[in-house]
């Protein structure tokens, strides 16, 4: 059976600018993989087309069919995430093994607050 697990240091999901994430990634492939890496990225979800933008690539060089590898990446200055009426910009982590669909992904917040902006009033 193959899994992989990404899990980020203490928990934390909610980061300032300038933050650094640490974590660490964790697979069992079968066959093994011939590339693992994570990825730092936004996405834009609601009403209308959806952009991504991948941020930051983290390839893995250790590609045994059980590992685990650790990680660190300092976050950019923006874009904050927030939460609109028709659209919603969103961050994450996303750790993908190659070949195969095998992909886990964390989504973090990144604003000055630590807390995605609401730009409107939630009911």
């Amino acid at each position: 059976m193959s899994w992989i697990q990404l899990e980020l240091r203490d928990g934390v999901t909610a980061f300032r600018p300038g933050e650094l994430v640490q974590g660490k990634a964790f697979w069992q492939l079968d066959p093994p993989p011939d590339s693992v890496e994570l990825r730092l990225f936004w996405y834009t979800q609601g009403k209308g087309d959806r952009d991504v933008e991948i941020m930051q690539v983290i390839p893995f060089s250790r590609l045994n069919a059980q590992d685990s590898c650790s990680f660190q990446l300092r976050l950019p200055e923006g874009p904050y995430s927030f939460s609109g009426k028709l659209i919603s910009l969103v961050w994450a982590l996303e750790l993908v093994a190659q070949p195969g669909d095998q992909a886990r992904r964390v989504e973090i917040t990144l604003s000055p607050t630590g807390e995605e902006i609401l730009l409107h009033p939630r009911a």
